[in-house]
Protein backbone atom coordinates (compact mmCIF):
# COMPACT_ATOMS: atom_id res chain seq x y z
CA UNK A 1 0.00 0.00 0.00
CA UNK A 2 1.27 3.38 -0.96
CA UNK A 3 2.33 5.80 1.75
CA UNK A 4 1.81 8.98 -0.17
CA UNK A 5 -0.93 11.49 -0.90
CA UNK A 6 -1.32 12.28 -4.55
CA UNK A 7 -0.54 15.72 -5.91
CA UNK A 8 -4.16 16.78 -6.37
CA UNK A 9 -5.04 15.92 -2.78
CA UNK A 10 -2.09 17.95 -1.49
CA UNK A 11 -3.11 20.99 -3.51
CA UNK A 12 -6.70 20.74 -2.36
CA UNK A 13 -5.61 20.49 1.27
CA UNK A 14 -3.70 23.72 0.78
CA UNK A 15 -6.96 25.28 -0.47
CA UNK A 16 -8.69 24.02 2.66
CA UNK A 17 -5.97 25.60 4.78
CA UNK A 18 -6.47 28.93 3.02
CA UNK A 19 -10.20 28.71 3.52
CA UNK A 20 -9.76 28.30 7.23
CA UNK A 21 -7.49 31.29 7.64
CA UNK A 22 -9.23 33.70 5.28
CA UNK A 23 -12.52 33.34 7.12
CA UNK A 24 -13.49 35.68 9.91
CA UNK A 25 -12.50 34.72 13.44
CA UNK A 26 -16.14 34.21 14.34
CA UNK A 27 -16.44 31.50 11.72
CA UNK A 28 -13.09 29.86 12.44
CA UNK A 29 -14.31 27.78 15.34
CA UNK A 30 -17.25 26.64 13.28
CA UNK A 31 -15.03 25.49 10.44
CA UNK A 32 -12.55 23.82 12.80
CA UNK A 33 -15.22 22.00 14.78
CA UNK A 34 -18.04 21.60 12.29
CA UNK A 35 -16.67 21.66 8.78
CA UNK A 36 -13.51 19.60 9.31
CA UNK A 37 -13.86 16.30 11.20
CA UNK A 38 -10.93 14.99 13.19
CA UNK A 39 -11.26 11.42 11.89
CA UNK A 40 -12.60 10.16 8.59
CA UNK A 41 -13.32 6.78 7.04
CA UNK A 42 -12.66 6.23 3.38
CA UNK A 43 -13.53 3.14 1.36
CA UNK A 44 -14.27 1.08 4.44
CA UNK A 45 -10.79 1.66 5.88
CA UNK A 46 -11.01 3.16 9.35
CA UNK A 47 -9.09 6.37 10.08
CA UNK A 48 -6.94 6.87 6.98
CA UNK A 49 -5.97 10.27 8.33
CA UNK A 50 -5.56 11.55 11.85
CA UNK A 51 -5.01 15.25 12.43
CA UNK A 52 -5.91 18.04 14.80
CA UNK A 53 -6.69 21.72 14.28
CA UNK A 54 -5.70 24.32 16.83
CA UNK A 55 -4.11 27.74 16.43
CA UNK A 56 -2.01 26.35 13.60
CA UNK A 57 -2.99 24.15 10.68
CA UNK A 58 -0.93 21.01 11.18
CA UNK A 59 0.15 18.78 8.35
CA UNK A 60 -1.94 15.74 7.61
CA UNK A 61 -0.04 12.57 8.54
CA UNK A 62 -0.97 9.43 6.59
CA UNK A 63 -1.23 6.45 8.94
CA UNK A 64 -2.72 3.95 6.60
CA UNK A 65 -3.37 4.93 2.99
CA UNK A 66 -3.91 3.43 -0.35
CA UNK A 67 -3.28 5.03 -3.68
CA UNK A 68 -6.32 7.21 -4.26
CA UNK A 69 -7.80 8.41 -7.55
CA UNK A 70 -8.44 12.09 -8.30
CA UNK A 71 -12.20 11.64 -7.90
CA UNK A 72 -11.73 9.97 -4.50
CA UNK A 73 -9.46 12.80 -3.42
CA UNK A 74 -12.02 15.37 -4.55
CA UNK A 75 -14.74 13.66 -2.55
CA UNK A 76 -12.51 13.57 0.50
CA UNK A 77 -11.73 17.25 0.34
CA UNK A 78 -15.40 18.07 -0.17
CA UNK A 79 -16.11 16.02 2.94
CA UNK A 80 -13.39 17.90 4.81
CA UNK A 81 -14.84 21.24 3.85
CA UNK A 82 -18.56 20.64 4.00
CA UNK A 83 -19.09 18.05 6.76
CA UNK A 84 -21.29 19.36 9.58
CA UNK A 85 -21.07 18.33 13.19
CA UNK A 86 -24.50 17.93 14.75
CA UNK A 87 -23.37 19.63 17.93
CA UNK A 88 -21.87 22.63 16.12
CA UNK A 89 -24.06 23.74 13.19
CA UNK A 90 -22.71 26.05 10.50
CA UNK A 91 -23.20 29.71 11.35
CA UNK A 92 -25.61 31.91 9.39
CA UNK A 93 -24.42 34.80 7.29
CA UNK A 94 -24.83 38.13 9.03
CA UNK A 95 -27.87 39.95 7.64
CA UNK A 96 -30.19 42.84 8.41
CA UNK A 97 -33.91 43.07 7.64
CA UNK A 98 -35.06 45.42 4.91
CA UNK A 99 -38.35 47.32 4.94
CA UNK A 100 -40.12 44.86 2.63
CA UNK A 101 -39.83 41.50 4.35
CA UNK A 102 -36.41 40.61 2.99
CA UNK A 103 -32.83 40.55 4.25
CA UNK A 104 -29.62 42.29 3.22
CA UNK A 105 -26.23 40.59 3.49
CA UNK A 106 -23.41 43.12 3.38
CA UNK A 107 -20.24 41.11 2.85
CA UNK A 108 -17.07 42.80 4.08
CA UNK A 109 -14.57 40.21 5.30
CA UNK A 110 -12.69 37.79 3.01
CA UNK A 111 -14.13 34.29 2.88
CA UNK A 112 -13.28 31.31 0.71
CA UNK A 113 -16.01 30.28 -1.76
CA UNK A 114 -16.53 26.81 -0.23
CA UNK A 115 -17.21 28.21 3.24
CA UNK A 116 -19.39 31.00 1.82
CA UNK A 117 -21.40 28.45 -0.15
CA UNK A 118 -22.04 26.32 2.93
CA UNK A 119 -23.09 29.28 5.05
CA UNK A 120 -25.29 30.62 2.25
CA UNK A 121 -27.14 27.32 1.87
CA UNK A 122 -27.88 27.12 5.60
CA UNK A 123 -28.85 30.79 5.75
CA UNK A 124 -31.23 30.47 2.79
CA UNK A 125 -32.94 27.54 4.46
CA UNK A 126 -33.36 29.53 7.67
CA UNK A 127 -34.70 32.60 5.86
CA UNK A 128 -37.25 30.51 4.00
CA UNK A 129 -38.48 29.08 7.28
CA UNK A 130 -38.77 32.62 8.62
CA UNK A 131 -40.90 33.65 5.62
CA UNK A 132 -38.40 36.10 4.19
CA UNK A 133 -39.05 37.28 0.66
CA UNK A 134 -36.05 38.76 -1.08
CA UNK A 135 -32.38 38.23 -0.24
CA UNK A 136 -29.84 40.88 -1.22
CA UNK A 137 -26.10 40.26 -1.18
CA UNK A 138 -23.73 43.20 -1.54
CA UNK A 139 -20.30 42.05 -2.69
CA UNK A 140 -17.43 44.55 -2.80
CA UNK A 141 -15.09 44.21 -5.75
CA UNK A 142 -12.51 42.51 -3.54
CA UNK A 143 -14.92 39.62 -2.93
CA UNK A 144 -15.82 39.01 -6.58
CA UNK A 145 -14.66 35.40 -6.12
CA UNK A 146 -17.97 34.77 -4.31
CA UNK A 147 -20.17 35.83 -7.23
CA UNK A 148 -20.18 32.44 -8.92
CA UNK A 149 -21.22 30.72 -5.68
CA UNK A 150 -24.19 33.07 -5.27
CA UNK A 151 -25.23 32.65 -8.91
CA UNK A 152 -25.32 28.86 -8.48
CA UNK A 153 -27.70 29.36 -5.54
CA UNK A 154 -30.16 31.23 -7.76
CA UNK A 155 -29.01 34.84 -7.32
CA UNK A 156 -28.85 37.29 -10.20
CA UNK A 157 -27.26 40.69 -10.76
CA UNK A 158 -29.49 43.60 -9.79
CA UNK A 159 -27.02 46.45 -10.27
CA UNK A 160 -23.35 47.29 -9.95
CA UNK A 161 -21.31 50.36 -9.06
CA UNK A 162 -17.57 50.92 -9.37
CA UNK A 163 -16.88 49.40 -5.94
CA UNK A 164 -19.50 46.65 -5.55
CA UNK A 165 -22.08 44.39 -7.19
CA UNK A 166 -25.55 43.85 -5.74
CA UNK A 167 -27.09 40.40 -6.24
CA UNK A 168 -30.62 39.38 -5.34
CA UNK A 169 -32.75 36.25 -5.03
CA UNK A 170 -36.49 35.92 -4.52
CA UNK A 171 -37.12 33.00 -2.16
CA UNK A 172 -40.82 33.48 -1.46
CA UNK A 173 -43.53 31.51 -3.22
CA UNK A 174 -45.45 34.75 -3.72
CA UNK A 175 -45.09 36.79 -6.91
CA UNK A 176 -41.73 38.55 -7.12
CA UNK A 177 -41.89 42.26 -6.22
CA UNK A 178 -38.20 43.12 -6.47
CA UNK A 179 -37.97 46.51 -8.22
CA UNK A 180 -35.94 46.90 -11.38
CA UNK A 181 -32.63 48.71 -11.33
CA UNK A 182 -32.66 52.51 -11.68
CA UNK A 183 -34.36 53.19 -15.01
CA UNK A 184 -33.49 56.80 -15.88
CA UNK A 185 -30.58 59.11 -16.51
CA UNK A 186 -31.14 62.80 -15.74
CA UNK A 187 -29.72 65.68 -17.75
CA UNK A 188 -30.09 69.46 -17.92
CA UNK A 189 -29.95 72.17 -20.55
CA UNK A 190 -29.16 75.69 -19.30
CA UNK A 191 -30.96 78.70 -20.77
CA UNK A 192 -28.77 81.55 -19.46
CA UNK A 193 -30.04 84.94 -20.64
CA UNK A 194 -28.81 88.40 -19.66
CA UNK A 195 -30.54 91.78 -19.52
CA UNK A 196 -29.61 92.48 -23.16
CA UNK A 197 -31.60 89.42 -24.33
CA UNK A 198 -28.39 87.60 -25.15
CA UNK A 199 -28.28 83.89 -24.48
CA UNK A 200 -25.17 81.88 -23.56
CA UNK A 201 -24.38 79.28 -26.27
CA UNK A 202 -21.60 76.79 -26.97
CA UNK A 203 -20.20 74.52 -29.68
CA UNK A 204 -18.80 71.20 -28.50
CA UNK A 205 -15.55 69.39 -29.29
CA UNK A 206 -17.29 66.02 -29.61
CA UNK A 207 -20.69 64.41 -29.75
CA UNK A 208 -23.55 64.68 -32.21
CA UNK A 209 -23.22 68.42 -32.67
CA UNK A 210 -19.47 68.45 -33.31
CA UNK A 211 -18.67 69.96 -36.68
CA UNK A 212 -22.28 70.93 -37.45
CA UNK A 213 -21.87 74.65 -36.73
CA UNK A 214 -24.91 74.54 -34.44
CA UNK A 215 -24.89 76.77 -31.36
CA UNK A 216 -26.58 75.12 -28.39
CA UNK A 217 -27.25 75.65 -24.70
CA UNK A 218 -24.73 74.28 -22.18
CA UNK A 219 -25.86 70.78 -21.24
CA UNK A 220 -24.77 67.98 -18.93
CA UNK A 221 -25.75 65.10 -16.70
CA UNK A 222 -26.91 65.38 -13.11
CA UNK A 223 -24.47 63.62 -10.79
CA UNK A 224 -25.57 61.08 -8.18
CA UNK A 225 -26.94 62.90 -5.13
CA UNK A 226 -27.00 66.24 -6.97
CA UNK A 227 -30.06 68.48 -7.27
CA UNK A 228 -31.22 69.53 -10.73
CA UNK A 229 -30.78 73.20 -9.85
CA UNK A 230 -27.24 72.59 -8.58
CA UNK A 231 -26.32 70.61 -11.70
CA UNK A 232 -27.44 73.45 -13.97
CA UNK A 233 -25.31 76.00 -12.10
CA UNK A 234 -22.32 73.64 -12.09
CA UNK A 235 -22.49 72.78 -15.81
CA UNK A 236 -22.65 76.45 -16.82
CA UNK A 237 -19.63 77.22 -14.66
CA UNK A 238 -17.63 74.23 -15.95
CA UNK A 239 -18.31 74.76 -19.66
CA UNK A 240 -18.20 78.57 -19.88
CA UNK A 241 -16.76 79.98 -16.64
CA UNK A 242 -19.96 82.00 -16.12
CA UNK A 243 -21.30 82.31 -12.58
CA UNK A 244 -25.09 81.99 -12.65
CA UNK A 245 -28.14 81.86 -10.38
CA UNK A 246 -30.82 79.24 -10.89
CA UNK A 247 -34.30 80.64 -11.64
CA UNK A 248 -36.71 77.96 -12.86
CA UNK A 249 -37.29 74.67 -14.60
CA UNK A 250 -39.03 75.70 -17.81
CA UNK A 251 -39.88 72.28 -19.25
CA UNK A 252 -38.69 68.68 -19.34
CA UNK A 253 -38.61 65.82 -21.83
CA UNK A 254 -38.69 62.07 -21.28
CA UNK A 255 -37.22 59.65 -23.83
CA UNK A 256 -36.48 55.93 -23.84
CA UNK A 257 -33.78 53.48 -24.94
CA UNK A 258 -31.09 56.08 -24.39
CA UNK A 259 -27.62 55.58 -22.89
CA UNK A 260 -27.08 51.91 -21.86
CA UNK A 261 -30.69 51.22 -22.83
CA UNK A 262 -32.07 53.39 -20.01
CA UNK A 263 -34.72 56.08 -20.22
CA UNK A 264 -33.73 59.74 -20.02
CA UNK A 265 -35.17 62.82 -18.33
CA UNK A 266 -33.92 66.16 -19.67
CA UNK A 267 -34.77 69.40 -17.83
CA UNK A 268 -34.61 72.80 -19.55
CA UNK A 269 -33.57 75.28 -16.85
CA UNK A 270 -33.46 79.07 -16.82
CA UNK A 271 -30.53 80.79 -15.09
CA UNK A 272 -29.58 84.42 -14.55
CA UNK A 273 -25.91 85.24 -15.18
CA UNK A 274 -23.90 86.84 -12.37
CA UNK A 275 -20.83 87.43 -14.58
CA UNK A 276 -20.22 88.03 -18.29
CA UNK A 277 -16.61 87.11 -19.16
CA UNK A 278 -16.48 83.70 -20.80
CA UNK A 279 -13.68 81.24 -20.02
CA UNK A 280 -14.54 78.13 -21.99
CA UNK A 281 -13.68 74.59 -20.96
CA UNK A 282 -11.07 73.59 -23.54
CA UNK A 283 -11.46 69.85 -23.04
CA UNK A 284 -15.15 69.81 -24.06
CA UNK A 285 -16.03 73.18 -25.58
CA UNK A 286 -14.80 74.37 -28.98
CA UNK A 287 -16.38 77.84 -28.73
CA UNK A 288 -18.69 79.82 -26.44
CA UNK A 289 -20.30 83.23 -26.79
CA UNK A 290 -23.30 85.44 -26.05
CA UNK A 291 -25.85 85.43 -28.88
CA UNK A 292 -29.09 87.38 -29.30
CA UNK A 293 -31.93 85.06 -28.37
CA UNK A 294 -33.73 85.73 -31.66
CA UNK A 295 -30.61 84.68 -33.59
CA UNK A 296 -30.40 81.47 -31.60
CA UNK A 297 -34.05 80.66 -32.34
CA UNK A 298 -33.58 81.43 -36.07
CA UNK A 299 -30.87 78.78 -36.61
CA UNK A 300 -32.00 76.34 -39.35
CA UNK A 301 -31.29 73.34 -37.12
CA UNK A 302 -33.44 74.74 -34.33
CA UNK A 303 -36.32 75.61 -36.64
CA UNK A 304 -36.25 72.25 -38.45
CA UNK A 305 -36.27 70.10 -35.31
CA UNK A 306 -39.55 70.20 -33.41
CA UNK A 307 -38.18 69.70 -29.90
CA UNK A 308 -35.53 72.42 -30.27
CA UNK A 309 -38.13 74.74 -31.79
CA UNK A 310 -40.41 74.17 -28.78
CA UNK A 311 -37.57 74.98 -26.39
CA UNK A 312 -36.67 78.16 -28.28
CA UNK A 313 -40.29 79.36 -28.28
CA UNK A 314 -40.66 78.66 -24.54
CA UNK A 315 -37.46 80.59 -23.81
CA UNK A 316 -38.65 83.53 -25.91
CA UNK A 317 -42.01 83.52 -24.12
CA UNK A 318 -40.28 83.41 -20.75
CA UNK A 319 -38.09 86.35 -21.62
CA UNK A 320 -41.20 88.29 -22.66
CA UNK A 321 -42.84 87.37 -19.33
CA UNK A 322 -45.49 85.27 -21.03
CA UNK A 323 -44.51 81.97 -19.46
CA UNK A 324 -44.01 80.72 -15.93
CA UNK A 325 -41.89 77.71 -15.03
CA UNK A 326 -41.31 75.71 -11.87
CA UNK A 327 -39.24 77.17 -9.06
CA UNK A 328 -37.39 75.04 -6.49
CA UNK A 329 -38.75 75.31 -2.96
CA UNK A 330 -36.83 73.56 -0.15
CA UNK A 331 -39.03 71.22 1.84
CA UNK A 332 -39.05 68.02 3.90
CA UNK A 333 -41.13 64.86 3.82
CA UNK A 334 -42.91 63.02 6.60
CA UNK A 335 -40.21 60.35 6.56
CA UNK A 336 -37.05 62.45 6.87
CA UNK A 337 -35.88 65.85 8.07
CA UNK A 338 -33.46 66.05 5.16
CA UNK A 339 -34.12 69.02 2.87
CA UNK A 340 -35.04 68.40 -0.76
CA UNK A 341 -36.42 70.61 -3.53
CA UNK A 342 -40.05 70.62 -4.64
CA UNK A 343 -40.52 72.27 -8.04
CA UNK A 344 -43.79 74.01 -8.84
CA UNK A 345 -45.25 77.25 -10.22
CA UNK A 346 -45.24 79.23 -6.99
CA UNK A 347 -46.21 82.48 -8.74
CA UNK A 348 -49.86 81.45 -8.69
CA UNK A 349 -50.20 81.12 -4.93
CA UNK A 350 -50.04 83.84 -2.30
CA UNK A 351 -49.07 81.28 0.36
CA UNK A 352 -46.15 79.87 -1.60
CA UNK A 353 -42.64 80.68 -0.33
CA UNK A 354 -40.38 82.64 -2.63
CA UNK A 355 -37.13 80.97 -1.63
CA UNK A 356 -35.37 79.32 -4.55
CA UNK A 357 -32.19 77.31 -4.88
CA UNK A 358 -29.67 78.25 -2.20
CA UNK A 359 -26.07 77.86 -3.42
Amino acid sequence: MSRFINRELCSRLIVAKRCLFTASSSSLSVMAGALVPHRLCLGGVSSPFCFSIDSKFRAVTPLFTRSMSSSTSSLLIEELLLHKDRDQPIQLLGASDDAYGGVIVNMKEPMCPEVFGSMLKVSMSQWRQQGKRGVWIKLPIGLSNLVDVAIKEGFWFHHAEKSYAMLVNWISEAACTIPANASHHVGIGAFVVNSNRDVLVVQENSGRFHGTGVWKFPTGRVDEGEDICAAAVREVKEETGIEAEFVEVLAFRQSHNSLFGKSDLFFVCMLQPLSSDIKKQNSEIEAAKWMPIEEYAAQPFVREHELFDYVAKICLAKKDREYAGFSPVPTTTGFSSKKSYFYFNNHCFEWAPTLGYQQ
